[in-house]
């Protein structure tokens, strides 16, 4: 089968298979096997697991694909390691993967080494079977996974009494951060609307469910130019924010009181200038950076007693649609929201520094078809009961984002890097 053109040649994507490989790695350098062993809650998983997990879906999905050419790792890893694929059969129950202390990680190491060692030699040969685009998928899928890490980490060590910092210093690259200690007022940036295509137009790689490319009705519009930011998070709690009914939808009411939420997750109280856990441990925000960690429940109050909405996803993306894929991502070394640099006009932060909730629910595209086999299980059972954020985080890979990208999570989930943006009718 010749190369698609979602594969790249050769050279290149040996070369990005090994960045992405060693950049999973590098990631779990700064802590501990404890670390990466423990699972803090049920939806998150160790880093250890993330480790094995995307080693399993290249040996899976495409070194098995060798036949007798290739002998796996080790046969008990298929139930250990597989993720959601009721298609390749049972598994380690998610809520339990902390209880594998076994494999160590010298051995979940060993096994990446295999897998990545044994699929470089094949590359060539795995291209030739039509296997290119699947490898691009299973790099796609690692670079989703060190996100999840990073963000999962996190929340265990926030869990901790002690509070621990993931690294014993910050890495930040200045060159972010120049000039951004000023403020910039919020703006209102006119769209007028009308028939768009929408949705990934093929060229170069996307995920199933960001397609297939259409027409989409949108009304004129307006969209903040900023994010929302923590000092404005805090005047919403001040004013009651928390405490009014009338702000919250039915099950973001039920939510809050059954779980007593009265600020973002990893405030230490509903101050904007009292510290907040990051990955740098406990630190004083920015109060003009971005607000982090809200769930969708609290994004639609907050644009409600704001008198404004959030975006629907089509807005979203008509508005990116245009703009460069730059911003502070994992590469910056921030590891959290950074406030604005000073501007003059147009949309900020559209890519990087926090996932922006829309208004959209996750739902197929007309025309959508998922993929036969297993790897159809990818997105397309998921689309029920979660909501669509686009843009990308502090600490998403920049070279995975792209406009059309669509993540979703449940509306009480806010352990991820989740903000928001504002939007109004024109």
């Amino acid at each position: 089968m010749p190369p698609t053109a979602h594969i790249p040649s050769l050279d290149t994507l040996r070369t990005t298979f090994e960045a992405v490989r060693r950049q999973t790695e590098s990631l779990c350098e700064p802590v501990s096997e404890a670390d990466l062993t423990v699972q803090a809650a049920v939806f998150a998983s160790p880093g250890k697991w993330h480790l094995a997990h995307t080693t399993w879906f290249f040996e899976r999905f495409i070194l098995t694909e060798l036949g007798r050419d290739y002998s796996v790792f080790d046969s008990r890893f298929d139930f250990l390691f597989n993720s959601y694929y009721n298609a390749v059969g049972s598994r380690q129950p998610q809520g339990l993967r902390g209880l594998l202390t076994r494999p160590s990680l010298a051995e979940v190491l060993a096994y990446r080494h295999h897998v990545t060692d044994y699929l470089l030699r094949a590359l060539g040969q795995l291209i030739d079977m039509g296997l290119g685009e699947r490898i691009v998928l299973g790099l796609h899928h690692e670079q989703q996974h060190q996100e999840l890490l990073l963000t999962d980490l996190l929340y265990l060590f926030a869990s901790s009494p002690l509070k621990p910092a993931y690294r014993q210093t910050s890495a930040l690259d200045s060159s972010i951060v120049v000039n951004r200690h000023g403020t910039s007022p919020v703006r209102w940036q006119a769209f007028e609307g009308g028939i768009a295509d929408v949705g990934h137009g093929g060229g170069d790689f996307a995920f199933d469910h960001e397609g297939p490319r259409h027409a989409a009705l949108i009304r004129p519009f307006r969209l903040a130019s900023t994010l929302v930011t923590h000092a404005q998070w805090a005047e919403f709690i001040a004013d009651g924010g928390y405490t009014t009914p009338s702000l919250w939808l039915s099950d973001g009411w039920t939510w809050v009181q059954g779980e007593q939420v009265r600020h973002p997750l990893y405030w230490s109280s509903p101050d904007a200038d009292t510290p907040c856990m990051t990955l740098d441990g406990p630190c004083v925000p920015d109060a003009n950076a971005p607000v982090c960690h809200v769930s969708y429940f609290e994004a639609d109050a907050y644009a409600r007693w704001a008198g404004k909405r959030l975006p629907t996803e089509f807005e979203w993306e008509v508005a990116a649609a245009m703009q460069p894929v730059v911003g502070n991502f994992v590469e910056s070394n921030a590891l959290r929201p950074l406030a604005p640099a000073p501007a003059d006009g147009g949309l900020q932060q559209l890519f990087g520094d926090v996932w922006e909730w829309t208004a959209s629910a996750l739902a197929p595209y007309p025309g959508f078809r998922p993929a036969e086999g297993a790897l159809g299980e990818y997105n397309g059972k998921f689309m029920n009961g979660q909501y669509v954020l686009r843009g990308g985080s502090c600490v998403s890979p920049q070279s995975h984002l792209r406009a059309s990208y669509r993540n979703f999570f449940y509306p009480s989930q806010r352990w991820q890097f989740t903000g928001l943006r504002l939007a109004e009718d024109m």
